[in-house]
């Protein structure tokens, strides 16, 4: 089985079933080494029954002998050419080796290979793999490139794999008009699964990550760290390799083209791996030093050992810099680092002159200090990553135990807020033999708490954060509540509410007479909430007011966050939207990725909650990136939970599934309750648009009542429930669950809510004239909302019943309103109900013509842009999580829209 592979599987597959359909064609396989090239042929000739496989491999000492690849891969069935016409077979002789190369004519080579092929797919499909590409002899690479353009109508596939790095050495691009496939780096499960697969027992998922990010998703470098790892690097207790072994492949291949470069080039390129923010000006500084001359520098940027992007001079990977680093001798790092600290002068250098100094050092608490000091610097100033990697070092410099473990604890905080929460485990797991002291003890638990909160299971962080209170409680009272009320948070991740009271009995102990602002919020926090979840709502409105009030005094994040959280509890949508907006803007302004995926969960749940589809659809997919970019793996399931149920309440289906594959049994494996109810949610929508009321009410009804279920996503799809009950006969419990949503859409004040419960009402009542009084009030509601869709939902269904009823010219208006706002949803499968719903009611459909723009709705603008912006249909897909097959859709609705024909008509559009 290949890994991570299933779409290049997919491809190939697609190709073979042509062929063997009678179609041929070709392909190109580019990519870096490592990248899994040869694996891909190798399974196509596995799966390639049937065919005649006939193969070659470039082999560089080759290179210069003319058809000598040509002559590997036709050897085989050498015995075929005398099918071939009398001067064709004269042509190909030589090739195979038997007949005069002296007057061998080029083109005449050309055309009697691609004859061969023809003449032996005659009797079963052929498929041509050539593999190494770039070190295939000229000769041989123009007749298999000259065969593959003329492929079609013959069942031939012709599959060639190149590096892309060298496929500019072959002359021009002799692969250009093949069609490419271009292999992707291992996504971080994948990858974990493929280190396992060449691992005895299990590895550190902090290890896992750490190498992930090093290979950068390459297959062959994960395998051969994977064979590299100690048995305490594999625990996580030591840190993972920080470059390849030195017997991998890869990292012989990248020092043979280091120690093919002349010497000047060799010491240049040596700098910028011991730099990786080198720039033109600091080279030339230190090339003047050394006396190296700068124009070497082409012969590394050549050998794609080096690149020049305006200013920057960087080695290409961090994977090629780790290895070209551990290459170099000793002496001369540390003479390249001495240089670099030498030329990296002023104040803004401070930073890097202190770790260019420290780098080949031994244990000295000087230095140690100087870095400390530094790391402080870059805190103050919001730059988390330059902080955590100036901490790292200082730990490492600092001889005391006790002291080295408070430096690796602040460098895994700063690797955390820089989002990096893989380097933070990893920091974290060397503290624990050294910290002895409660309060280190407990700043290691309450930092791991966090991350096992944002990343891990919420279970496994509330203990750790519940530890750290009562370590911290005696030396810092502030942090203790802070970390009790982040175990809180995690009890409700878990929707274990009786544990949330639990916290909250014993944090309320600790409250003083006169607290600060942020510390007096925490209580109230916990008293509003506590007292709710214990179904005494009446004692909780007091606290949670204070709560959105002291709040509003505040500028912090986790402040706001929490302010939103209570004013959602009591129905005040625009305090709600108004603190998490704030929220966000906290968290941006203080520069760390940590904060920010959080932040826009809450904006999207309020966008959500208010029926503002389109806005929480943007906030989430932005919150998905940043989640995903910080290592937050929950906040990045929350945001792909919500997003599936807006695509499936959309009607969207292929969308919605999409999302859901993405979100997996994640939620129920990390205990995330309201992940996995938002799922259940999602299924259940898809189950309503395709007619299964039945399935709907089965999948919906655990969460309205069953114990351990997030008690909000629950009352939330109670409309749904109502729906689908009514259609299956079960009006009985749909009016028992609808009570208890009255009571909460009045107790929160939500009008959204309140319009809802009203359209149920209507959907339960048993004449048309209860019906009709529930359905004007719903609608007298959401007119006073800004829930679009809800409202013409509600129009729609209200059409249904006055068509139903006989009154077909009553119900077009509302029919026409809905499909209007369906369209402009991009809601095909509501667009579709309410066409038909105006064509039974006697009126034909025609869209009314809007301003070209106005007609997009925000995702087709969002596709639009990305098109604009020169992104393929794949990478719009991955950023959205939509399947290509979706936004081909979107895309030629665009086109529609807008009057258009191609890409390069949207992108003027845009510009």
């Amino acid at each position: 089985m290949l890994r991570g592979r299933d779409h290049e599987v997919e491809t190939l597959g697609a190709l073979l079933d042509r062929a063997r359909g009678g179609r041929g064609g070709a392909l190109a396989v580019v990519g870096g080494p490592g990248m899994g090239k040869s694996a891909l042929l190798e399974h196509a000739v596995r799966t390639a029954s049937g065919f005649e496989v006939l193969g070659t491999r470039g082999n560089p000492p080759e290179r210069s002998m003319p058809f000598a690849g040509l002559h590997r891969l036709l050897q085989p069935v050498a015995r075929r050419i005398g099918d071939l016409t009398s001067q064709q077979a004269v042509t190909l002789a030589p090739v195979v080796g038997t007949g005069d190369p002296r007057d061998t004519d080029a083109f005449a080579v050309n055309v009697a290979v691609h004859r061969m092929l023809t003449v032996i797919a005659a009797d079963r499909p052929v498929l041509c793999w050539m593999d190494d590409v770039q070190y295939l002899d000229p000769a041989t690479l123009e007749a298999l490139t000259f065969a593959a353009r003329r492929l079609g109508g013959e069942p031939v596939v012709m599959l060639f794999a190149a590096r892309d790095d060298r496929v500019g050495h072959l002359g021009g691009d002799p692969l250009a008009e093949i069609p490419r496939l271009r292999p992707a780096g291992l996504d971080d499960e994948v990858a974990r699964r493929l280190l396992e697969d060449h691992l005895d027992g299990g590895v550190a998922e902090e290890t896992a990550g750490e190498l992930t990010d090093l290979a950068g998703g390459n297959p062959l470098a994960l395998i051969d760290l994977a064979r590299a790892l100690t048995p305490r690097q594999l625990s996580g207790e030591d840190p993972p390799p920080a470059a390849l072994p030195p017997r991998s492949r890869l990292r012989a291949l990248y020092a043979r083209r280091y120690r093919r470069l002349p010497a000047d080039a060799r010491w240049l390129t040596l700098l910028a791996a011991a730099d990786e923010r080198l720039t033109v000006e600091t080279l030339t500084l230190a090339a003047a030093e050394t006396g190296a001359d700068l124009d070497a520098l082409e012969a590394a940027r050549t050998a794609g050992l080096i690149v020049l992007d305006g200013d920057a001079v960087t080695v290409p990977h961090r994977l090629i810099r780790s290895s070209l680093y551990a290459e170099a001798p000793l002496a001369e790092r540390r003479a390249a680092h001495e240089l670099l600290a030498l030329v990296l002068d002023g104040e803004r250098h401070r930073l890097r002159r202190a770790l260019h100094r420290s780098a080949t050092a031994e244990e000295d608490e000087g230095l140690a200090g100087e870095l400390d000091r530094a790391a402080s610097r870059a805190r103050r100033t919001g730059d988390y990553a330059d902080a955590s990697r100036a901490g790292r070092r200082a730990a490492a410099l600092t001889p005391a135990p006790e002291r080295r473990a408070e430096r690796l604890v602040a460098a895994a905080t700063d690797a955390w807020l820089a989002g990096r929460p893989r380097r933070s485990r990893t920091l974290l797991r060397q503290v624990r033999p050294l910290a002895t002291g409660p309060a280190l003890r407990g700043l290691a638990d309450l930092l791991h708490g966090t991350i096992e909160l944002r990343d891990g299971t919420p279970a496994a962080g509330r203990q750790a954060l519940l530890s750290a209170a009562g370590h911290l409680l005696e030396s810092d009272r502030t942090l203790a509540l802070t970390a009790l009320t982040r175990a809180g948070e995690a009890a409700c991740s878990a929707g274990d509410h009786v544990g949330y009271c639990e916290i909250a009995d014993r944090v309320l102990a600790l409250r003083g007479p006169a607290e600060p602002p942020a510390v007096e919020l925490m209580f109230e926090h916990f008293a509003g909430l506590s007292a709710g979840f214990r179904g005494r709502h009446d004692e909780a409105a007091g606290p949670l007011r204070r709560v959105i009030e002291l709040a509003g005094e505040l500028d912090d994040c986790p402040s706001l966050v929490w302010g939103c959280v209570a004013a959602l509890g009591l129905g005040d949508n625009p305090r709600a939207r108004d603190l998490a907006t704030r929220a966000v803007t906290a968290a941006r302004e203080l520069g760390s990725p940590a904060l920010l995926p959080n932040a826009l969960d809450f904006l999207s749940l309020v966008q959500f909650g208010q029926g503002h589809y389109p806005a929480a659809v943007a906030t989430s997919l932005d919150g998905l990136r940043l989640a995903r970019a910080a290592g937050q793996r929950n906040s990045a399931i929350d945001h792909l939970a919500r997003l599936a149920v807006v695509a499936a309440m959309l009607g969207d289906r292929e969308t919605a599934l999409l999302r859901l594959r993405a979100v997996g049994d994640q939620p129920t494996a990390r205990g995330l309750v309201r992940a996995d109810g938002l799922s259940a949610w999602a299924l259940a929508c898809l189950d309503l648009i395709e007619d299964r009321h039945s399935d709907a009410a089965v999948r919906l009804r655990p969460l309205l009542g069953v114990r351990q279920v997030h008690p909000t996503v629950g009352m939330m799809a109670v409309p749904h429930f109502v729906e689908a009950a009514v259609h299956c006969g079960r009006e009985e419990p749909a009016g028992r669950v609808l009570r208890i949503y009255e009571r909460w859409a009045r107790s929160t004040g939500c009008l959204v809510r309140q319009a809802l419960a009203e359209r149920c009402r209507a959907l339960l009542a048993g004449d048309d004239t209860d019906a009709e009084r529930h359905f004007q009030e719903a609608l007298r509601l959401h007119h006073r909302t800004e829930a679009a869709f809800e409202l013409a939902k509600t129009e729609l269904l209200y059409g249904h019943r006055l068509r139903r009823g006989r009154r077909p010219k009553d119900a077009r208006g509302h029919l026409r309103n809905a499909l209007r706002t369906f369209e402009q949803h991009d809601a095909d499968h509501w667009a579709d109900r309410a066409r038909s719903e105006l064509r039974a009611a006697g009126e034909s459909v025609q869209s009314e013509a809007e301003p070209a723009l106005d007609t997009l709705t925000p995702q087709q603008l969002q596709i639009s842009r990305l098109v604009s912006e020169g992104a393929t249909n794949r990478e719009i897909a991955a950023q959205l999580v939509l399947s290509p097959r979706t936004i081909d859709h979107h895309l030629r609705n665009i086109y529609a829209k807008l009057g258009i024909r191609s890409r390069v008509e949207l992108s003027r559009h845009f510009q």
